[in-house]
């Protein structure tokens, strides 16, 4: 009866979530200024963002905001619309996937929920960050999790195509601070005391990975089989100790994986006036925690 209970009331608190987060649209309007930024304008390596694979989160869409920050710390932004299945591109110095999607799931997302990316994709990619490349994989909530997973495996992640969700949380964002140990007090976040995040999907790592974003005992996932469709009935377990963020040496690369798109760009819903992202107040240091990601992916920053 609880757990029906439960989910009842997750799923009224959803509902209402979809009204707000379906509207949302890129806000450009107020992106944050850099005061020191890495590089001279333009002069920066090139990030490459992924527009091949039916992606929620490109230059031109939701990552808008994403590029036009990275731009003001002297990065060239790149749109590449190639597949993977020749290798990756040489201009790329860090690559960026955002929520891609197996075309069988474009406005049908439900069960399956195939690969976005055949298996020779996958290969060179793995080849890729081996050889030194620098990967910022980022997959949402269902379906996106489901349509990366065969991608993470192959860096030892294991995706749940699920939605993560705090409980008696009325909307997003949820926020993980170094005080309740959610954010971890690592280099990578050594001038950040919490970002916020707005549901996505919760993640196991593999030894040699370090969580950066970790779940309490407060959250749990939900695993419908219609994305945004519950009941008493979906699939509940915790992911305590599970994460929405993670960084791992892999070979001579780097791999950035987070389990959340929205936390890394500023959306505005219009109809409520509502800030998603950087420039949300309950997120004043996401923005800086991008550019702390990014630094950490960037090969010429080290050398800094």
């Amino acid at each position: 009866m609880v757990r029906k209970a439960l989910c009842l009331t997750v799923l009224s608190l959803l509902i209402n979530s979809i009204s707000l987060f379906g509207q949302q649209v890129p806000d450009i309007t107020d992106i944050p200024e850099i005061e020191n930024p890495a590089y001279q304008e333009e002069a920066g390596p090139k990030i490459c963002i992924d527009t091949a694979h039916n992606n929620l989160h490109t230059l031109d869409r939701g990552f808008a905001p994403f590029g036009a920050y990275l731009k003001k710390d002297g990065y060239r932004l790149l749109s590449i619309s190639d597949d993977f299945e020749e290798g990756i591109s040489a201009d790329c110095s860090i690559l960026v996937i955002a929520n891609a999607l197996h075309e069988s799931n474009l406005g049908n997302w439900t069960l399956p929920t195939p690969s976005a990316f055949s298996a020779q994709e996958i290969q060179h990619l793995q080849d890729w960050v081996s050889n030194g490349g620098s990967l910022f994989l980022i997959a949402d909530h269902m379906p996106y999790p489901g349509a990366n997973a065969e991608l993470a495996k192959a860096f030892g992640f294991t995706f749940n195509n699920g939605f993560a969700m705090k409980q008696q949380q009325t909307w997003p964002p949820a926020v993980f601070s170094k005080m309740e140990n959610t954010l971890k007090d690592l280099p990578i976040t050594n001038d950040i005391d919490s970002v916020a995040t707005y549901t996505g999907q919760a993640f196991e790592i593999p030894e040699g990975a370090v969580s950066v974003i970790e779940f309490g005992n407060d959250h749990y996932t939900l695993m419908p089989e219609t994305a945004w469709q519950f009941s008493a009935d979906t699939p509940q377990y915790s992911v305590e100790g599970w994460s929405q963020g993670a960084i791992m040496n892999f070979d001579n690369g780097k791999l950035a994986v987070f389990g959340e798109a929205a936390m890394f760009t500023a959306q505005i819903v219009e109809s409520q006036n509502l800030k998603v992202g950087f420039t949300d107040p309950n997120a004043p240091q996401n923005a800086h925690f991008l550019l702390n990601v990014i630094h950490w992916l960037d090969p010429e920053f080290s050398k800094k």
